[in-house]
């Protein structure tokens, strides 16, 4: 198993797209940051709560400027998992893999806790970024950057929140053959389709008390910061512990059903 592990890291980081992702990882989250932490930190009008301003406590204001950079995160550890799986089929390596280590289920698991890690390690590039540039803006609007050890809990939830998005992303690669289309699905299902059914179930009672929080991104933001938004048409987010579970599910739900598939089928 152990082996199987390091052939599955060995086979991301001996090519050259970690590292892209891994600067993009860092300007990303330092980006982000720096432009949540300068509108959050101006003293919202009434018109502006109104208007869907984001509010908060110091606590949520600094946790959501820490973790702003997850939207760009959350979408490449996406396609990492996809990639994962779905450049040995298009490249035709999967057969190679299961032949070196002929126990399917102990390659899958082995692709789990290696992505499991990338995202981790992913995760702490992001953080280093959005904390840094993110502490800096803070401190110079006149925002405590540590209001409290709580921060530090968002913070490891965040490496938690990338490794469950590519255990998810692994799912996707194995239920979509075709890699570029899995890509294309997957990106935009996050950032287009699930945003626009969130809005448009918040105008629903059923659908923004029962449904929208439930949704993969609505869970990623309440895991890690939990900021509500203002306006009649408020999604109220879940505790921490219960959008965790949430993620874990999506994740547990699509990696399984990738691995008994993959598990199952045929190789040529």
């Amino acid at each position: 198993m152990g082996d199987a592990i390091k052939s599955e890291f060995r086979k991301f980081f001996t090519t050259r797209m970690w590292w892209g992702m891994a600067i993009a990882m860092f300007i990303g989250g330092a980006l982000f940051a720096v432009i949540l932490g300068f509108v959050l930190t101006i003293a919202p009008t009434q018109e502006s709560v109104d208007a869907g301003q984001p509010t908060g406590s110091p606590l949520q204001i600094a946790n959501s400027v820490y973790t702003a950079g997850l939207t760009i995160g959350y979408t490449l550890t996406l396609v990492i998992g996809i990639m994962q799986i779905g450049s040995e089929y298009r490249h035709k390596t999967v057969t190679s893999t299961f032949l070196s280590t002929p126990r399917r289920m102990r390659v899958m698991l082995a692709k789990v806790v290696a992505l499991l890690g990338i995202g981790a390690v992913y995760g702490l590039i992001s953080l280093i970024g959005s904390v840094i540039a993110g502490a800096i803006v803070l401190q110079s609007r006149g925002a405590d950057p540590f209001p409290s050890t709580e921060v530090l809990r968002a913070l490891a939830l965040s490496l938690l929140v990338l490794g469950l998005w590519a255990l998810i992303g692994l799912g996707v690669g194995i239920l979509i053959p075709n890699q570029v289309a899995a890509l294309l699905i997957s990106i935009g299902v996050a950032w287009i389709i699930e945003p626009l059914a969130g809005f448009a179930l918040s105008f629903w009672d059923f659908g923004r008390e029962h449904i929208v929080h439930f949704l993969p991104g609505q869970a990623t933001n309440a895991m890690v910061s939990g900021v509500s938004q203002g306006g009649d048409n408020a999604v109220q987010p879940l505790s921490w512990w219960a959008a965790a579970l949430v993620l874990a599910a999506y994740a547990a739900v699509m990696s399984a059903i990738g691995t008994w598939r993959t598990v199952r089928q045929d190789i040529s």
